[in-house]
């Protein structure tokens, strides 16, 4: 059995870039602590996918650049820095970025049992704090339901829920597509 040294039980934003670079293992900082984030399900890489497919030449015309899963996102200078499913920059000083995104303008998530209550909290409210963020969209990875928040005047954010048949606006890119096409060979429930 191989196993990686333990970090230190808290790090500087420094040590951690540092540190993070050579594991094995992706951790998500916040305020000093790591956490180290696990697998996720065949349903939510597919899901993944399929977005991504849909995305990446609708953004490659428009100059922006996008990632998934293994880009991590910079809340703030100071913390935290997590790892979204996707991310979507069209900030210029993003385009060549080599260790996190800055300036994001579209994050999704891709909920599961085990990170939905993060997904839609804590993550949530430090994303709200980055200016150049225009929506968060989280999609579920147990049935067909995809939840869009907008950001709208000053502080709030606007709702948006989508159910099967119907189609995903995400203003700030400028796309639109069939709920389908997320959930296009994805399978749901039990698997033996």
């Amino acid at each position: 059995m191989v196993t990686s040294p333990q970090p230190p039980l808290k790090m500087s934003i420094a040590e951690y870039l540092e540190w993070e670079s050579q594991q094995e293992v992706r951790h998500e900082y916040v305020n000093g602590k790591l956490f180290a984030m696990t697998g996720g399900t065949i349903p939510h890489n597919d899901i993944v996918l399929n977005l991504y497919t849909a995305l990446r030449p609708h953004l490659k015309s428009r100059g922006c650049r996008i990632n998934v899963s293994d880009v991590k996102v910079e809340v703030s200078p100071t913390s935290p820095y997590y790892y979204p499913d996707i991310i979507v920059s069209c900030d210029s000083r993003d385009i060549n970025a080599r260790q996190f995104i800055q300036s994001p303008k579209l994050i999704v998530e891709v909920l599961s049992p085990s990170t939905e209550a993060k997904d839609r909290g804590e993550k949530f409210t430090y994303y709200q704090t980055i200016p150049s963020l225009q929506e968060y969209v989280l999609v579920d990875s147990e049935k067909v339901a995809v939840e869009c928040y907008r950001r709208g005047e000053g502080r709030m954010w606007l709702y948006y829920p989508y159910r099967a048949g119907d189609m995903i606006s995400l203003s700030s890119i400028e796309f639109e597509c069939a709920i389908a096409l997320l959930y296009e060979g994805v399978s749901f429930g039990n698997e033996a």
